[in-house]
């Protein structure tokens, strides 16, 4: 009782610290939609046992594990790889067309987003994403096909991510039994996790669950956070100001979250919410996270929820780098160039960073 009083009092100042208002009232100053509006945006249709119709406006393409002798574009090479059988995950792994000879990189655990409804690590979008990831930094990626909801509802998201984390380990114990690219370029010192929207969120959660467990000799040294999606019942200032915003406007937001939270779930909890602390974690397990990367943007209705986030962390002493930008929007990294490039260098700087620091105090 005396742990759930003091988390209490640690969020009000937290609120009142942060600057950022948040309003009383849940539904405050928002326009009103249908749902019908929502699903058109979302391009999706409810079926009667409550799974979803989507219709793929974003195509699709595979993987590309050979050099391909005509194309002038190819920087990476790709292959799929089974995760779990069971739920039927898989990871598309990535590494670069020319890596450096007799030098180990990086292992880039990746979650795309899609606010957890929505694509998949064959999306032409985040696949090319990762495709410069791994070529640019460089590094070894494993993007995670992960269940989506509301078919299979959080914490499903966050299981999946585990099992990514756990086949890494599987990779760095079992030696010669490893995926070769795997053996030949990773070291598993240097492992990050990263997530852009839903998947941002995702590697908060799964970067909390990964400290109760030993995953030696892989190290977790640090995780970015890409436009996180985060929410909460109140309406922030950012969620007001950009309630219709083009990307992701509230209501359609609102809608994403009932799809998926547990059932019966509001936007308070846990899983939305990272500030709604005392459930499944304590503040000593948030005092122990890695080094963080919180990027965002100030056109992103999210924007507040992640400067909260920021506030949040450092006062419980975790390294935080932000970055947040003026303008810009959800997602920009995906339609701008400039934007993605600026994104790939601050990634890659925090990660060289990271491990900079890491070799002084050893």
């Amino acid at each position: 009782m005396a742990m759930a009083i003091y988390n209490i009092f640690l969020l009000f100042l937290c609120f009142c610290q942060l600057g950022h208002k948040i309003t009383a009232s849940d539904e405050q100053k928002t326009p009103s939609h249908t749902l019908q509006e929502a699903y058109d945006v979302l391009g999706i249709k409810p079926n009667p046992d409550g799974s979803l119709t989507r219709e793929i406006r974003i195509p699709m393409v595979n993987a590309t594990p050979n050099v391909e002798p005509t194309s002038t574009t190819q920087i990476a090479l790709s292959k799929d790889i089974p995760l779990n059988p069971f739920t039927k995950t898989f990871i598309r792994l990535y590494k670069p067309l020319n890596p450096t000879k007799n030098s180990k990189i990086p292992l880039i655990i990746y979650l795309h987003g899609g606010d957890f409804v929505l694509f998949s690590a064959k999306t032409v979008i985040f696949h090319e994403f990762c495709n410069q990831i791994s070529a640019q930094f460089p590094a070894v990626v494993a993007s995670v096909e992960y269940r989506l909801a509301p078919e299979h509802r959080l914490p499903a998201a966050y299981d999946d991510a585990m099992d990514a984390i756990m086949w890494a380990r599987s990779q760095a114990v079992c030696g010669n039994g490893s995926d070769a690219w795997i053996k030949q370029l990773v070291d598993f010192s240097h492992v990050f996790l990263l997530g852009s929207s839903a998947g941002g969120n995702a590697v908060y959660h799964a970067a909390l669950r990964a400290l109760d467990l030993n995953l030696s000799p892989i190290k977790i040294r640090g995780m970015i956070m890409n436009q996180p999606y985060f929410g909460g019942v109140h309406r922030t200032e950012s969620e007001i100001k950009l309630s219709e915003d083009a990307y992701i406007p509230l209501y359609v937001n609102d809608l994403l979250w009932t799809f998926s939270l547990p059932k019966n779930a509001n936007r308070d909890h846990e899983f939305c919410n990272p500030l709604m602390i005392g459930r499944s974690y304590d503040l000593g397990k948030i005092k122990r996270l890695p080094r963080v990367m919180m990027k965002g943007d100030d056109g992103d209705p999210l924007v507040d929820r992640e400067k909260m986030l920021v506030k949040f962390l450092e006062a419980n002493g975790v390294e935080v780098v932000s970055i947040f930008n003026e303008g810009g929007h959800h997602g920009i990294e995906l339609s701008n160039t400039t934007a993605a490039q600026e994104l790939y260098d601050a990634m890659k700087n925090f990660i060289h960073s990271t491990l900079k620091f890491k070799h002084i105090n050893h």
